[in-house]
């Protein structure tokens, strides 16, 4: 029986694969030329697989055209998604840590160089060099080394009246100079000499910072500080290279609004006070112990005279002191390594500087490492030799002076002591 539809029938069909067959016997596969036979051809003979092995598959070959060939992958074991014959199997390649670390270290100098670069440019620009030394006469002759005068100030520029009432500065006009120090620095160490602002020095002759025109001095005495109140830091260099003989190479100022600003940025400069002591005028009351000094705190205690017998000596001695803790606690890894302490210090100090025309930030850096120095016991801290008083005002012992003088222009240790 046919079961094909009408019009069709087997031998119509021609000799198609797969064809049925009513023969008790099947039906020989038909010969596919897509499919490649083992070398035994077909009926041929065959080689048995290997115990456990898999017999190898066909391959089938494209298009007459010789388009390649398709090769399922199972003759070699690969897997879709896996890696090439001969991989690693799956696992990630070992980081190359050389590499990693050259580039570790590349970021970190570069981000140091660019950060370095920017904080000098920063910092240089703040600086005020209105200080012009080349307007200063008849200078004496450099010696050995540098030296640095050191001036604190009673400037209140910038302060509001509220500023001015907390730190018990007063509305006096003008400027005065409640702190000066003379700073050597050289290969022999360096020397810090506190200039009480009561010494008797005498007034030469000088050149106006402003006008330019030159006053002839009259041999008149006064009080040191009343130079800087005449004619400003030129006058106060000249007074001191003429009484001295000592060149001054660089001049630095501070007034107290900075003052207390920076002791602030540090968050307080710890101290121990020896004895307690009040004063009204300045502000201070303080007990004895160790105890830390705000911004307010710090500038009653280093302005403070009338508490004291010999005032202006005891004052000068005050300053060093403190000048020795705040330059310790500026310096302290927690404060140069935290740049939210280390900017905000930078920031107050050189807003509120003055120095000189010629000062860079390296003689800045230099002035104040060697002041944290000698304040630390690494050098000579002494106040200007004294051999008495005349009319309130205290006279400078002359023959110490001079050994001092030539000592720091040789740049030679210091043998002279001071009161």
């Amino acid at each position: 029986m046919n079961d094909w539809p009408e019009g069709s029938s087997d031998d119509s069909r021609g000799n198609r694969y797969g064809r049925g067959s009513g023969s008790a016997h099947p039906e020989g596969a038909r010969v596919m030329r897509q499919v490649r036979r083992t070398p035994g051809g077909p009926g041929g003979p065959r080689s048995a697989p290997p115990h456990g092995g898999v017999p190898r598959q066909p391959r089938y070959a494209n298009d007459d055209q010789g388009h390649g060939s398709y090769d399922s992958g199972y003759n070699t074991g690969q897997v879709y998604g896996g890696p090439p014959p001969g991989g690693s199997g799956g696992t990630r390649p070992a980081p190359n840590w050389r590499r990693r670390i050259k580039w570790t270290a590349i970021t970190v100098v570069t981000v140091f160089v660019v950060t370095s670069v920017a904080t000098y440019f920063w910092a240089d620009s703040k600086l005020h060099r209105d200080v012009d030394l080349s307007k200063v006469i008849d200078r004496p002759e450099g010696g050995e080394g540098t030296n640095y005068l050191i001036v604190g100030s009673d400037s209140r520029d910038g302060m509001s009246s509220e500023d001015k009432k907390k730190l018990h500065t007063g509305s006096a006009e003008g400027k005065r100079t409640d702190t000066m120090m003379i700073l050597h620095t050289g290969d022999n160490g360096s020397t810090l000499i506190s200039l009480p602002r009561d010494s008797d020095v005498e007034i030469p002759s000088f050149k106006g910072s402003s006008s330019g025109k030159l006053y002839q001095g009259t041999g008149r005495h006064t009080k040191l500080n009343a130079a800087y109140a005449t004619d400003g830091p030129e006058l106060l260099v000249r007074t001191v290279e003429f009484n001295t003989g000592l060149r001054i190479d660089h001049y630095a100022e501070i007034g107290f609004g900075g003052f207390a600003n920076i002791v602030d940025a540090v968050g307080g400069v710890e101290m121990t006070i020896d004895k307690g002591f009040k004063d009204k005028w300045s502000g201070a009351d303080f007990e004895a112990g160790k105890q830390t000094l705000n911004g307010e705190q710090a500038l009653a205690f280093v302005r403070t005279r009338h508490a004291f017998a010999a005032s202006d000596l005891q004052r000068t001695k005050n300053q060093q002191k403190f000048l020795s803790a705040l330059a310790h606690e500026v310096a302290t890894p927690s404060t140069v390594l935290n740049p939210f302490k280390l900017y905000p210090t930078m920031g107050a100090g050189l807003d509120s500087l003055i120095v000189d025309k010629d000062m860079s930030l390296w003689d800045l850096a230099d002035m104040f490492w060697s002041m944290k120095g000698v304040t630390g016991g690494d050098g000579t801290s002494m106040n200007m030799p004294i051999s008495g008083s005349t009319g309130g005002n205290l006279v400078w012992d002359k023959a110490k002076v001079k050994t001092l003088v030539d000592e720091l222009k040789n740049d030679e240790k210091v043998t002279v002591s001071g009161n």
